[in-house]
């Protein structure tokens, strides 16, 4: 079937794009406001990290959820619903007067979130899954969002907040989402289901309370340490019930996730790579932003800008891999090699101290590390729905983004983690100047510099492992559904 078998496909991919911005975006945009919002609303430090944790915790545990229901109610109508809840959620937090209705809002946002997110993944994928070059083009796009999008949440939330109000960090949902639902109505085209199956329950409640308690513990790591028993508990108790979830899944007959959408190679590399990724991507935005705030004294706005070029270098690797190298060579060659930069811009990071500038130490690193993401993200995101059947591109797509979130949840705890740990151990070792300004100082880039190598070390195994399971040449084609109407 030819491209024409979709009308308007690439006003579409727009539409598409501009969900996946709203929800990339809210990763870090509200992470910006959330200071100001603390002193405008009069909540406590802990309750602050609520705000973020809140939102992890629904749109993590409930994506696999949300993918399924994609596949067994259309993922035109759960799109639909996605937006329009995640705008009211989000219009909701807002205008909230007190700590508790902002909380409300964020959970509710990431419960919407977790529709939203593999709805607009898999309609990627079933719009382009006929014609190689075009659907490489697409993911190269959609990938290049992936990746941006957080640098951008980073700008806009510093304009946003700097210039009129922490609450339109959230408000600017309501206006693309308004946007994308008109789009939605005009050009998403829903495509036939499968016979109605039972929804599997028990893999369900597994999934749900497994990813809930992996999130959950991997959040209380950053703030309470790994030995404590409110992050090692959920944690350990999250794993078991992920390994009873896959056990449950080989056994009952409609699972919830397929296990062969997981055991093909080039999904599987995908997956893995794409966790990694969000996983180093942390040391680039939490530490650079450290960086640049507190050394060079930058303003929410002029960090949020100092990550743009790293963002034209993202969208650019993601659009020209997809677009052009994709559809001749496959992903083999492409994600290690993106990988590779990746770990070399972190080691570029290692060499920054109080007398860098912004320009000739951290502007070389976050262009190398932009290009690298974008090799990975576009190629990446195109493997992880290659080649399922129709009727599973919806938790195919919920697995692409529930590694995504997971490393993220992964990356926050781990590196604060081991920055604190590195900053103290030089402390320590030089006890009797720990007072003097020069080892403070010297003690906080001994964090960085240790996290920086840790992320390049990080991305160095993702390269390894890509080129390991890969497989040679180009993705295959898979025919296009039939439209509904």
């Amino acid at each position: 079937m030819k491209s024409e078998a979709v009308p308007n496909r690439w006003l579409a991919l727009v539409v598409l794009s501009l969900a996946q911005l709203t929800v990339i975006l809210d990763s870090t945009i509200v992470n910006i406001a959330l200071p100001t919002a603390q002193h405008d609303l009069a909540f406590s430090d802990d309750n602050r990290q609520w705000v973020v944790t809140g939102y992890a915790l629904a749109f993590g545990s409930l994506l696999l959820l949300g993918g399924r229901l994609c596949d067994l109610f259309g993922r035109k109508r759960l799109f639909t619903i996605g937006m329009l809840g995640f705008a009211a959620a989000s219009a909701l937090g807002g205008a909230a007067d007190g700590f508790t209705l902002l909380l409300i809002a964020r959970i509710a946002q990431g419960a919407f979130a977790a529709v939203l997110a593999p709805a607009a993944l898999s309609m990627v994928s079933v719009t382009f899954a006929d014609n190689a070059d075009e659907r490489g083009r697409a993911f190269g796009v959609f990938g290049a969002i992936s990746g941006a999008g957080g640098a951008l949440g980073l700008l806009l939330g510093g304009v946003l907040t700097q210039n009129l109000s922490w609450r339109w960090c959230l408000y600017v949902n309501v206006v693309i989402a308004a946007i994308a639902v008109a789009g939605a109505l005009l050009f998403l085209v829903d495509h036939a289901r499968p016979e109605r199956t039972r929804l599997d329950l028990a893999g369900t409640v597994l999934a749900l309370l497994g990813l809930f308690g992996v999130v959950y513990g991997l959040g209380n790591a950053a703030t309470r340490g790994w030995t404590d028993p409110w992050t090692l508990g959920p944690t350990v108790f999250g794993l078991l019930l992920v390994g009873a979830f896959v056990l449950v899944e080989r056994q009952v007959r409609n699972p919830l996730l397929p296990l062969s959408v997981v055991l093909d190679r080039d999904r599987g590399a995908s997956y893995l790579t794409i966790g990694i990724s969000g996983t180093g991507g942390f040391a680039v935005f939490l530490f650079v932003t450290y960086y640049l705030t507190d050394t060079l004294k930058f303003t929410p706005v002029q960090s949020g800008l100092a990550f743009l070029p790293m963002v034209v270098l993202v969208m650019a690797g993601a659009v020209v891999s997809g677009a052009v190298l994709l559809p001749r060579v496959g992903p083999r060659p492409i994600v290690p090699i993106g990988s590779l930069l990746a770990a070399a811009g972190m080691v570029l990071l290692t060499g920054i101290d109080t007398d860098s500038t912004y320009t000739g130490g951290v502007l070389p690193a976050l262009l190398v590390i932009g290009l690298g993401l974008g090799l990975i993200f576009g190629p990446g995101q195109n493997a992880a729905t290659s080649g399922v059947r129709p009727h599973e591109t919806g938790v195919a797509s919920a697995m692409a983004n529930i590694t995504q979130q997971v490393g993220g949840s992964i990356g926050l705890a781990v590196f604060s983690s081991l920055g604190a740990t590195a900053t103290t151990n030089y402390l320590t070792a030089h006890a009797t100047t720990a007072t003097d300004p020069a080892t403070l100082a010297a003690a906080t880039f001994a964090g960085y510099h240790f996290v920086f190598w840790i992320a390049a070390a990080l991305f160095f195994a993702g390269a390894l492992l890509a080129a390991g399971l890969f497989r040679r040449g180009p993705l295959p084609v898979t025919p296009e559904p039939v439209l509904t109407h």
